[in-house]
């Protein structure tokens, strides 16, 4: 995908192109450790032409790190195992609990690059330019399009179908679709690469109808 965008940049001649990356890197197959690396060597490399927001997976690492027996059991559910996996951290379960997750925290804390921790924390939960608004989950139908960390992470129950009239568009991903689409408002991207195996992005240029680029991995 990143060659992708990187022609595309090129063909079109863009010279202040912005990549969003918006959030979930992490829970989802078995190279989160590798993933994390490549995204904030990017962002460092080319500070302020690569934004990566918060996703609501990044939020239960985080979570787990900062109370590890509350906040554990959940992110474990929600694919924390194979992410400990993928920085070698091995025998945590969901039926772990107390001192065996609180055990763990440390352990991936340890285990994290000089950095990262850090560098997750500072994610911004959103972007904005003009009218655009880039953020992890699909935005309520009306109000604020930036209003309250949760809603942002998590996004509000049935706002996929409804559409916005307000000028502004969201971009997010978060909510799974089975095709990249625009239209009232909103520019959804979450082509649930994991299990599908398609990743798509959006390119977003002013007065254009906006394009999606999509690579596949396998048959869709």
């Amino acid at each position: 995908m990143m060659n992708r965008i990187d022609a595309d940049i090129v063909r079109l001649g863009l010279e202040d192109a912005r990549i969003v990356f918006l959030g979930d890197y992490i829970d989802h197959g078995e190279r989160s450790a590798v993933t994390l690396a490549v995204l904030k060597r990017l962002s460092e490399s080319v500070e302020g032409d690569v934004i990566c927001l918060m996703g609501s997976h990044e939020r239960m690492m985080l979570d787990f790190l900062d109370s590890p027996a509350q906040r554990g059991p959940r992110w474990l559910k929600q694919g924390g195992i194979q992410t400990l996996a993928s920085f070698g951290i091995t025998g945590v379960c969901t039926l772990n609990h107390g001192h065996e997750l609180e055990a763990a925290a440390e352990t991936l804390r340890k285990a994290l690059p000089e950095g990262m921790e850090a560098w997750l924390r500072a994610r911004p939960m959103l972007w904005q330019s003009g009218n655009v608004v880039c953020r992890h989950a699909v935005a309520e139908r009306t109000g604020p399009a930036g209003r309250g960390d949760k809603v942002l992470l998590l996004g509000q129950r049935d706002a996929i179908n409804a559409g916005r009239r307000d000028g502004i568009w969201v971009v997010h991903g978060h909510t799974v679709v089975k095709r990249p689409t625009a239209g009232f408002g909103r520019i959804s991207v979450d082509t649930g690469a994991f299990f599908t195996g398609q990743l798509s992005a959006a390119a977003i240029l002013p007065g254009q109808p906006v394009r999606f680029l999509s690579v596949s991995d396998g048959p869709l």
